[in-house]
């Protein structure tokens, strides 16, 4: 198959659909805006910031950042960019930004990273959640991290979804990523791959594809969702030849869902699951690890694609993509996949 054509037709894939952002009725007051943390200050995650905040905007969102970065980088890239500091009312025009001002430890240079600057990119987050825990926004848009800084600066820290997992004090939650109509959950994250197998449990995996159906209905508007569930092993097994763990925890965890009137069909051989005909009846797949389910769906919308997490009691979303240091200051970045990322969490319920 062509490459055009193996990416419209995975991207044709599940015939998903958005619910529109709720509106006030009878002119009342306008929803709370969205919070966007830029993510790592050395990366591109400013620029992208910045080069929205150029143009004029349809949806209501307010960066989470240090505003000398934002103008900084701003100037870096040749836009003009005025700073307003009222969450409340959040600027739309093109060349103003609204921001909650959380500062930097150090000053950020384009594409070095720096430790000192690793508890900033964390304050941004707490106050992005906080802020969206208590009602001042309606959702959470996530720029790119560095995991790896992080974690030098004595910081344990594996991503944006256990962070704000453990910050919202929920007992789970699901990575869902969504190309288009295309979407792939994953039951584990950043794992090992030698840690997947002991890490798939019935628990676990009725947690996450619980998670999944929810999720669909409650954000999505998916009345009864249609999930495809992958096989952890090549050929989902073989029947207990190349591995039991279909026989012992996935196909147990989809007949119970099965049983529990729920659309699930799996385990399914990965090699074969993500195939046109399969997930033209699907609205979502769950894969079983990170690298099962990513590469397809990256294939298909790379710099398109968004991060959602489900679970939380709020919409969040990010970016598919790092922090592309060698980028960062010099306007080569795209912003497709934040802005899809605003635009979908602009619409989910």
């Amino acid at each position: 198959m062509a490459e055009g054509t193996a990416r419209r037709s995975l991207r044709r894939g599940a015939h998903l659909t958005a619910s529109a952002a709720d509106t006030p009725a009878g002119g009342g007051p306008a929803p709370a805006p969205l919070a966007l943390t830029p993510g790592e200050p050395a990366g591109i995650g400013p620029d992208l910031a910045v080069s929205l905040a150029a143009r004029s905007r349809e949806v209501d969102w307010v960066a989470v950042a240090d505003p000398d970065l934002l103008t900084r980088r701003a100037a870096d890239l040749g836009i003009e960019l005025t700073v307003e500091d009222d969450p409340t009312r959040p600027a739309r025009a093109a060349g103003r930004l609204t921001v909650l001002p959380v500062p930097l430890r150090r000053p950020a240079v384009p594409g070095r990273l720096d430790p000192e600057n690793a508890r900033y990119v964390l304050a941004t987050l707490e106050a992005a959640a906080d802020g969206c825990l208590a009602g001042r926004f309606r959702g959470m848009v996530t720029g790119p991290v560095q995991k790896s800084v992080i974690n030098d600066a004595g910081v344990p820290f594996s991503g944006h979804t256990e962070f704000l997992c453990e910050r919202a004090g929920v007992p789970d939650v699901l990575m869902l990523l969504v190309a288009g109509v295309f979407r792939v959950a994953l039951a584990t994250t950043h794992l090992p791959l030698r840690a997947v197998p002991d890490a798939v449990t019935v628990p676990l995996l009725e947690r996450r594809l619980n998670l999944l159906l929810s999720g669909l209905q409650t954000r999505f508007a998916i009345e009864r969702p249609r999930i495809l569930v992958a096989g952890l092993n090549p050929h989902a097994g073989e029947g207990g030849h190349l591995g039991r763990e279909e026989i012992d925890v996935i196909a147990p965890v989809c007949e119970a869902a099965r049983a529990a009137g729920h659309a699930v069909r799996g385990p399914l051989p990965a090699d074969t699951l993500f195939t046109p005909d399969l997930l033209e009846d699907a609205d979502a797949v769950l894969a079983i690890y990170h690298d099962q389910g990513l590469p397809v769906l990256k294939y298909a919308g790379f710099g398109e694609a968004v991060n959602v997490t489900l679970g939380l009691p709020f919409v969040r979303t990010s970016v598919d993509h790092g922090t592309a240091l060698d980028l960062a200051g010099s306007g080569r970045a795209r912003t497709g996949s934040l802005e899809a990322a605003i635009e979908l969490a602009g619409r989910l319920r």
